[in-house]
């Protein structure tokens, strides 16, 4: 049986590096979809490359974590910045204040929604939300994702999992179950398995091995995402992410790759292509 393999590049519109090489691995690669960074410094370039690059599905990647400002200023939106409005680093910070219950989920709304409106103010079709650091799979925040992605009629929202070990893999397991479950009453698509969160950064060392475990679990539809770069792009300097951004744009583009893929018994799509998706031209 054949089944769907859904590669995503993350971060289009961090750098005008990532732009290029998302593109790269979508023409001469097996990136099928991105997700936007509506914060992101180089979105108009992104935009450009877009338009130009009509095959690559688009969503929206909605932030509230990161080096890159919020849209909104901090009185809009005080529970999600500090005193000099900047977005906390780690998803590790939303993860304490939402347990402490200093997360207002009107600010969420307010900036997500703000971010969501750039993307699809471009003009171009959506097809799929997610966040950056899967900061929605925080009961709090994926509220918000999932009610917006239902008022704008965009019908797929990834549905992160962990295969770790350890509190950390536990806790995304639980609240990734707890997601999928609130995505289905809202009637909104997701894969039916996923990659690329305990991978993030490695994923070129780790690629085989994450679609084995996939392929082993037999899923009819599955996501991985990825995060391309430039070996030369300076402007990734000011993240302390130790991506190898460069290494996974090589793999994303090896035939190696697409042949791997192949054999394992996957055809690569996007999101366009779960199972009763809405036809394009019924989307923005």
């Amino acid at each position: 049986m054949t089944r769907l393999l859904v590669v995503t590049a993350d971060d289009l519109g961090l750098t005008r590096g990532v732009n290029r090489a998302i593109r790269r691995a979508h023409v001469e690669g097996i990136v099928t979809t991105t997700s936007l960074l509506a914060v992101g410094r180089e979105f108009d370039d992104a935009i450009a490359m877009l338009r130009a690059t009509p095959t690559l599905e688009l969503g929206a990647h909605l932030a509230l974590v990161g080096e890159d400002p919020p849209l909104l200023g901090a009185r809009e939106i005080p529970s999600l910045v500090d005193a000099r409005g900047a977005f906390p680093l780690s998803y590790r910070t939303v993860v304490r204040r939402g347990l402490a219950g200093r997360i207002d989920p009107a600010d969420v709304r307010r900036e997500l929604a703000a971010q969501l409106e750039r993307v699809l103010g471009a003009g171009l079709p959506v097809t799929h939300l997610d966040t950056h650091q899967h900061t929605h799979l925080w009961p709090a925040v994926g509220r918000v994702v999932a009610d917006l992605a239902a008022t704008h009629g965009i019908d797929a929202v990834r549905a992160p999992h962990s295969h770790a070990h350890g509190v950390v893999g536990d806790g995304v397991r639980t609240l990734g179950r707890l997601g999928t479950r609130r995505l289905a009453r809202s009637g909104l698509r997701s894969t039916a398995d996923y990659a690329g969160l305990d991978e993030a950064g490695a994923l070129a060392a780790r690629f085989d091995d994450a679609l084995g475990l996939l392929a082993s679990r037999g899923a009819t539809s599955a996501e991985i995402n990825a995060h391309p770069g430039e070996a030369a792009d300076d402007d990734l300097g000011r993240f302390a992410w130790n991506y190898d951004w460069a290494d996974e744009l090589t793999l994303l583009t090896a035939p190696r790759t697409r042949a791997h893929v192949l054999a394992a018994g996957y055809t690569l799509g996007g999101f366009l292509d779960l199972p009763g998706a809405p036809r394009p031209e019924d989307r923005r």
